[in-house]
């Protein structure tokens, strides 16, 4: 039989940052999913995986050891509508999804802490296999908090293009933590208008903490689009900016009854450039869908 689970991807993180020496972000998952099937075969012990997929194929062979099934053969697909090298999640995405199918073709149970586990084994992570919005150290793979449930509000994600190498940009640590450093008021600002905003349910709230974290990143990872971008949305009605802190994505975070999305999208361009791709998508919860 098999076995078909979807996990969200993301646009960026709500916030990103360091604050008393602990790396942490606040997830932003969307509905834009990686579909991971899962078929127990015959072959004993062999994985039979796309040969692009060497992330994926890496957490299904985890999961079987950590859960004793060694000797078990698996026969893996994907289908995802996640860009890849955006800052989206596309890898862990696909990660979490080859651990909750593989547990769940082996009739085994487990835990969001230990797919955090195995992801972080493999690189620095989302911490989307939680579910709702969580506060998450990406570096530590360990869940700081729980948010609670997504208020809502829709995200029109904005692409300029381009790809970021997560793991060449996750060698910049040290250059990266300085800069953090410098910036911890703003990021602790940042957390808690967010963490605030999710609580109450306050869309404002957290779209002014999103854009804080966003500005705060500029010098991490500049996105020279960002500052448009914010004047553009905010003259329209919308609530904030958020970004890929380690990716290019920029999202636009919208009240869900935003009715300009059109001319949105057309000012953008005609300031921006032509080139700059969108996605329509809303901020959901974490976990296996």
């Amino acid at each position: 039989m098999k076995i078909k689970v979807r996990i969200p991807g993301t646009c960026g993180e709500l916030v990103q940052g360091r604050v008393k020496g602990k790396d942490s972000h606040i997830t932003c998952p969307v509905g834009i999913f990686s579909s991971v099937s899962i078929e127990l075969s015959g072959f004993c012990g062999q994985i039979e995986c796309p040969p692009d997929k060497v992330k994926m194929r890496e957490a299904v062979k985890r999961t079987l050891e950590l859960l004793g099934h060694t000797s078990t053969g698996v026969e893996v697909s994907v289908s995802s509508q996640i860009p890849v090298g955006k800052g989206m999640a596309s890898s862990t995405a696909d990660i979490v999804g080859g651990c909750l199918a593989t547990a769940k073709a082996l009739g085994e149970s487990i835990t969001p802490r230990m797919v955090a586990g195995i992801a972080i084994s493999i690189e620095p992570t989302d911490g989307i296999m939680y579910e709702g919005i969580v506060c998450f150290d990406h570096l530590g793979g360990e869940i700081i908090r729980s948010l609670g449930d997504p208020p809502p509000i829709d995200i029109l994600v904005v692409d300029p293009g381009g790809n970021i190498d997560t793991l060449r940009f996750n060698s910049r640590r040290e250059v990266c933590a300085a800069i953090h450093r410098k910036n911890e008021d703003f990021i602790l600002e940042a957390l808690n208008l967010v963490e605030e905003g999710i609580k109450k349910r306050d869309i404002q709230l957290v779209g002014k903490g999103a854009t804080l974290s966003a500005l705060s990143n500029q010098e991490i990872l500049y996105k020279r689009e960002l500052a448009d971008i914010i004047s553009i949305s905010t003259s329209l009605g919308g609530i904030g900016v958020n970004v890929a802190h380690s990716g290019t994505v920029i999202g636009i975070l919208l009240p869900p009854d935003f009715s300009e999305i059109q001319l949105l999208k057309k000012r953008i361009k005609e300031r921006c450039g032509n080139y700059m791709l969108f996605y329509q998508t809303r901020l959901i919860g974490g976990g296996q869908y």
